[in-house]
């Protein structure tokens, strides 16, 4: 069934969440007004907080995820955007992204984090391990914690 769903994840940061789609090899398109969707709500799932029926489809950015027919809306809302997305399986982004969208939370959290610790001047070791999950280590003054 097709429904328009928020992404579960705080972006308050612009910049961190374009370096997370080139992480992925997404495509954020800056100023692109309306992302692809289904194009009609399906079903009796609640929309989104604070959206109407009129808002499904529209956004302030997009991002397009290779090889799905849907994208992501990166819509502003006060000082955070919320990222938009009909979560329909034959969508093809789910594929990608991963369930929930949880390789684009994951890669936006290791992107935030990168960026909060050169601002502070900390350095940060990266390692992928096995099973996919990533493992982050700050350092102050050298010494990797």
């Amino acid at each position: 069934m097709s429904h328009i769903t928020k992404i579960e994840i705080e972006v308050t940061d612009l910049e961190a969440l374009k370096a997370a789609c080139r992480r992925l090899k997404l495509s954020f398109i800056e100023n692109q007004k309306t992302y692809r969707w289904y194009g009609s709500r399906i079903g009796n799932e609640p929309l989104p907080e604070g959206l109407t029926l009129e808002d499904l489809g529209k956004c302030d950015h997009a991002i397009k995820v290779p090889g799905a027919s849907y994208e992501i809306g990166v819509r502003k809302d006060k000082n955070r955007h919320r990222l938009l997305w009909d979560n329909w399986k034959a969508g093809g982004l789910e594929q990608v992204i991963g369930r929930g969208a949880g390789l684009l939370k994951q890669a936006y959290g290791i992107e935030k984090t990168k960026r909060e610790a050169r601002r502070k001047g900390y350095s940060l070791y990266e390692t992928k391990n096995a099973n996919g999950s990533i493992t982050l280590k700050v350092s102050v003054g050298g010494e990797a914690s």
